[in-house]
């Protein structure tokens, strides 16, 4: 899973409509990454992109509604999970698909996240997206369960996959310490014993 909110370019093909909010939407990420959201302005993002103001605001309304697109425009990109041939080989290319969007400088994936937490509509478009990736993701889990990799077939697959991930969000989002490139596949490998333990399992939690 490439972080879900980093997105080079909106795909949706098709027309000058096409065209405008592929200009837009580019224009809202380079400003975002640059400026973060204090520095997001309709006027910013119009300039930018070389569309008249009447124009961004007649289609996306305010900066809530052009962040709301952006995040859209990520669920539209055509990505798939990693394919290894193995749990840890899996995990551990998605962690490196997410380090290297969190370290690239600027990370509009960082300032996107920060973006959110002043938007109401960005956080549920957010919330949407995130939840969506991971499900898209647990088919590694469903992989790794028919390879015999994992001990039984009730593991939370969501639960592993924020366990193995989200070591890679602490140590650069919120301790903005300096990248590991042993992190993914440590992080990666602890997430896998711990589920080749039963960690993981939903079957242990309905028999209590």
């Amino acid at each position: 899973m490439t972080d879900p909110l980093d997105t080079p370019t909106d795909r949706r093909p098709g027309g000058r409509t096409a065209r405008v909010r592929a200009q837009v939407l580019d224009a809202v990420r380079a400003e975002l990454a640059e400026g973060g959201h204090e520095g997001l302005t309709m006027e910013g993002v119009a300039t930018r992109a070389g569309v008249h103001r009447a124009t961004v605001y007649r289609r996306w309304r305010d900066v809530g509604g052009l962040l709301v697109d952006v995040i859209d425009a990520a669920g539209e990109i055509d990505w798939q999970p990693p394919d290894t041939g193995s749990l840890r080989g899996d995990l551990t290319a998605l962690n490196q698909e997410i380090q290297e969007s969190l370290v690239v400088q600027p990370s509009f994936a960082v300032a996107l996240m920060a973006a959110s937490f002043h938007s109401e509509q960005a956080a549920r478009a957010q919330t949407r997206l995130w939840a969506d990736r991971y499900a898209q993701c647990e088919i590694l889990v469903e992989r790794a369960i028919e390879r015999g990799e994992l001990p039984t077939r009730h593991t939370d697959a969501r639960s592993l996959l924020i366990a193995a991930t989200a070591p890679l969000y602490h140590q650069l989002v919120l301790l903005r310490a300096a990248p590991d490139p042993q992190l993914p596949a440590r992080a990666a490998e602890t997430a896998v014993l711990a589920a080749a333990a039963g960690a993981f399992s939903t079957h242990r939690e309905e028999s209590t």
